[in-house]
């Protein structure tokens, strides 16, 4: 039966809409378009934002290493690796905060959370002598932003009819992905110039190292700016968490008890709790000594950080509980189990090359091999590329070909496509591995820098388009009712891509090997071929897709 529409709160006015109908064309036209629209054009800013602040790391570790910050590269690493393993795992939670407690609340202050640790890590990179903790402990909660993407996409799917949902979730998701390329391309530009003197944050540091922007190099010796990483965001993010709050609607057909916003924000609060501690203690168990125990190796530690979120979630009395004990069906299902590892394949692959490869970049071609003093050891390359110059150029090439994927698999099938792009990510990057291997031992390592970063944005093409390819094979698995789920739960596993690939990458740098983590890559990328061939290509697939 339909909900009466109030006069003391009609759906245009007031953030609470008592009424909310969108496949009734009259009501879509006259009311529902305008507040849908002005709802997806506020969360869109938001989210990419958020995705801008969960991956800064990547960029600032760079410059943290051109300044000479006190910390090895495996040191870095651990930064990114902590801030994609703590956003991973508040994605969980986050696909079940708009029915517990209202769109705009949610976005509202998971959108001012990434305030934190944006204006942390601006006031922690004006001093070398910070320690490391404080740099992991901002890392990690920037994994707000991370979790931000599950809730914001439940958020915006609501307000749409089903015939234009595709749409709007296609362009909330689309232009949010394009944080990764505005935040590799806004940090470095800002860094250049002492935008913040007015709040006393002008001090530079000069370049013991070549850095760089998007438009060239930077030589050693020139003054930057490397706090304005993190307040560039605040004084970004402070208007759009206004624009939230005055602009975007709670639906009450979606979440019929709201509360008062306080009382919304502590279930918010709540939820992230959870994770910020499964997630806290399974790092304190892997990381080493002295930041933890180093009692678990990093795959372990994630298992049972996913194990843990999902069972204290179950626990939680009322409508928490009750909504995670109904998602634990879909791990009855074995192609949940399958398209989680073909996810990790494509958007996995897309958030862990995002976050790794900037500092890669920098540590391999950064430094050649050379003699000194008749031993053989890795000095700085003066003619070393800049990580910052062209470290954006894979995400950019992922993020504008995913609509592509989609549409292409609904034209030939969505796994024939997982299919080919698997089979150009084994060859990729192999190649690349071959690479590295090369330029890591070389004396001229930036001979080999051409190949590999064009096998790089060849890999991200791939993921780009897999991401589409992908969803499509899940739309035709699954019905209405449970595809939601599944995409929830596929995108929190793909999302430990942005711990796994900077972990690995680093632990294999650490030991003078990089290219065996793009071999090890490979081999996982042959095997996604053989699951998805064997669930959904082979004559009598479980599922035949086409």
């Amino acid at each position: 039966m339909e909900t009466k529409l109030r006069t003391t709160n009609p759906p245009e006015k007031g953030p609470n809409l008592v009424r909310w109908d969108p496949e009734d064309p009259t009501f879509w036209e006259q009311q529902g378009k305008r507040i849908a629209q002005r709802n997806l054009w506020i969360s869109i800013p938001n989210l990419l934002c958020a995705f801008a602040i969960w991956l800064m790391w990547g960029i600032i570790t760079v410059q943290m290493l051109n300044l000479g910050f006190p910390f090895t590269p495996a040191e870095l690493f651990t930064l990114t690796a902590i801030s994609g393993l703590a956003g991973a795992t508040l994605r969980i939670p986050a696909s079940f905060m708009i029915r517990i407690a209202g769109g705009r609340n949610t976005i509202f202050l998971t959108s001012a959370m990434l305030i934190i640790p944006a204006l942390g890590a601006g006031i922690a990179l004006q001093s070398k002598e910070t320690p490391l903790w404080a740099f992991q402990l901002l890392a990690f909660l920037s994994g707000v932003g991370g979790g931000n993407f599950a809730c914001s996409m439940s958020n915006i799917s609501t307000f749409f009819p089903k015939r234009q949902q595709g749409l709007a979730l296609g362009l909330n998701a689309g232009l949010g992905n394009f944080g990764v390329t505005t935040m590799q391309i806004l940090i470095p530009a800002v860094m250049t110039v002492g935008l913040f003197s007015f709040i006393g944050a002008s001090e530079p540091m000069t370049l013991l190292k070549d850095s760089g922007t998007l438009i060239g190099k930077i030589p050693a010796g020139t003054e930057t700016w490397i706090q304005n990483a993190g307040f560039i965001w605040v004084a970004i993010l402070i208007p759009l968490v206004i624009a939230a709050w005055f602009g975007m609607n709670n639906l009450l057909p979606i979440t019929p008890e709201p509360g008062h916003p306080l009382a919304a924000f502590g279930r918010i609060a709540g939820l992230y709790l959870i994770s910020f501690f499964t997630a806290g203690v399974g790092l304190y168990l892997y990381l080493p000594a002295p930041t933890g125990l180093g009692l678990l190796n990093p795959w372990l530690a994630m298992l049972l950080i996913m194990v843990a979120t999902l069972g204290i979630m179950r626990m939680v009395p009322g409508k928490i509980g009750e909504n995670s004990k109904r998602q634990f069906a879909i791990f009855k299902d074995k192609h949940t189990w399958s398209m989680s590892i073909l996810y990790i394949l494509t958007f996995g692959s897309f958030i862990g090359f995002s976050m790794a490869l900037p500092l890669s970049i920098t540590v391999i071609f950064g430094f050649s091999f050379q003699e000194v003093d008749g031993v053989m050891q890795r000095v700085a390359n003066p003619n070393a590329p800049s990580a910052l110059t062209y470290a954006w150029m894979g995400p950019f090439v992922g993020a504008l070909i995913r609509p592509v994927g989609g549409w292409i698999s609904d034209k030939v099938g969505g796994s024939i496509v997982t299919q080919i792009i698997a089979g150009v990510m084994v060859a990729a990057s192999a190649a690349v591995g071959y690479i590295m291997l090369l330029a890591y031992n070389s004396p001229t390592p930036e001979k080999y820098f051409m190949a590999f970063i064009l096998l790089f944005i060849l890999i991200f093409a791939a993921t780009g388009i897999g991401n589409g390819s992908t969803f499509r094979t899940i739309g035709v698995i699954y019905d209405r009712e449970k595809a939601g789920p599944v995409l929830g739960w596929t995108s929190a596993v793909a999302a430990y891509g942005s711990f796994v690939a900077p972990m690995v990458i680093g632990e294999q740098i650490r030991g003078g090997t990089p290219e065996k983590a793009m071999y090890g890559f490979a081999i996982f990328y042959a095997l996604c071929m053989v699951l998805n061939w064997w669930f959904y290509l082979r004559r009598d697939a479980y599922v035949k897709n086409p």
